[in-house]
């Protein structure tokens, strides 16, 4: 259930005598299932680094908690490993589907990035991100409902970087017609399939005139296609601009891919911070669900001494994993469970205003579950 549909249900029911029961014990009477459809699915664990283990064990125990149909293969992956192991890669391959922590991404020193490796290594060409306002929760803004769907394999992360002379290094941007088409093919999709009704694509053609001309013409060709489905465009810089001073006029947004890392954790911090936004990558083969702002999602020694790390992003993604996975009865429990724990209170880590630890606020998703 999205954010608006589950925010328009709330208004209904509110001053329903039985409002609580109704909203903890709602169900759809137009769901029917396929033979086969609750058989448990095996799903590619990685718990990662810093905060990672804490935030991923917390999904689990909540999965457990709930008897959801999953169970999970765990492997051993950090940030200052060379690349992914193999039998990673194959486990995920036969999976199809994975969740992760946050893996810590060495600044410079020529390691590369484990988490440009799975994008590239599995083909996982779309990023999304949801940044909305959780009811219960305080931000300077209100009516905030974004979904950021990021170019995920190529741009300024394409990789082709070398020193020409000493003191000078070329860094080179790759923009292609292929991969611009499919990620605005899924941006126009996704809008379509969840009931939006604007997409923007984020560019910067006035400077980098045809590689992000090329984006944009692939854009304009895909948004003919959606007749039903306003389309415009935004020059980055305006575009951050915009994010700060009045959030409420974007819907979807897609990009190219480094302006959609900074415009998807702009548009988190907005909403309520990015330990509360879900995200997950996406290919036409497989999918991997992480936090969805990727500031933050490896933490500092701090919480994880302290045990204090949010999990609320990460239990989202995994409610995003769960409808993925074609359980949406699931995946409704644990979104309604969490956002009334957000909406009550009581139990908020620090980054929300509160000192509750993860544990505590897994025990009141846990006590929440219908």
């Amino acid at each position: 259930m999205s954010h608006r549909s589950f925010s328009i249900l709330k208004r209904v029911i509110t001053h329903h005598p039985n409002s609580s029961h109704l909203l903890s014990s709602q169900r759809s009477v137009t769901y029917m299932p396929r033979p086969g459809d609750g058989a448990p699915r095996p799903v590619t664990l990685i718990p990662g680094d810093g905060i990672g283990p804490l935030v991923t064990g917390a999904v689990e125990q909540v999965m457990e908690a709930m008897h959801a149909p999953v169970h999970f293969e765990k492997y051993e992956v950090h940030g200052d490993m060379k690349q992914v192991p193999q039998e990673v890669l194959d486990s995920i391959r036969k999976n199809k589907v994975c969740l992760k922590g946050g893996l810590m991404t060495p600044v410079g020193g020529g390691v590369n990035s484990l988490n440009m490796q799975l994008r590239k290594e599995l083909d996982l060409y779309a990023s999304l991100v949801n940044c909305f306002n959780l009811p219960g929760l305080p931000t300077r803004h209100e009516n905030v409902d974004i979904a950021v769907v990021r170019e995920n394999t190529e741009g300024e992360y394409s990789g082709l970087e070398h020193e020409v002379v000493p003191g000078v290094v070329e860094s080179l941007k790759v923009i292609t017609k292929f991969c611009s088409e499919r990620i605005a093919k899924y941006a126009f999709e996704y809008a379509y399939l969840n009931g939006r009704k604007k997409v923007t694509a984020v560019h910067k053609a006035n400077i980098m005139k045809l590689a992000d001309g090329l984006f944009l013409e692939s854009c304009r060709e895909v948004a003919t296609k959606y007749p039903g489905i306003k389309y415009n465009e935004i020059i980055v810089d305006n575009c951050c601009m915009q994010l700060v001073s009045r959030p409420e006029q974007f819907d979807v947004m897609v990009t190219p891919n480094l302006y959609g890392n900074l415009v998807a954790n702009t548009a988190a911090g907005i909403a309520g911070g990015t330990g509360v936004m879900p995200g997950g990558n996406a290919g036409a083969d497989y999918a991997v669900f992480e936090q969805g702002a990727s500031a933050g999602n490896v933490g500092n020694t701090n919480l994880v001494e302290q045990r204090r790390a949010n999990p609320i992003a990460l239990l989202l993604s995994s409610a995003m994993m769960l409808r993925h996975l074609q359980f949406p009865s699931f995946a409704d429990r644990l979104e309604t469970a969490v956002k009334h724990v957000i909406s009550e209170g009581k139990y908020r880590t620090k980054d929300l205003g509160g000192d509750s630890t993860t544990q505590q606020v897994v025990d009141a998703v846990v006590a929440a579950l219908d």
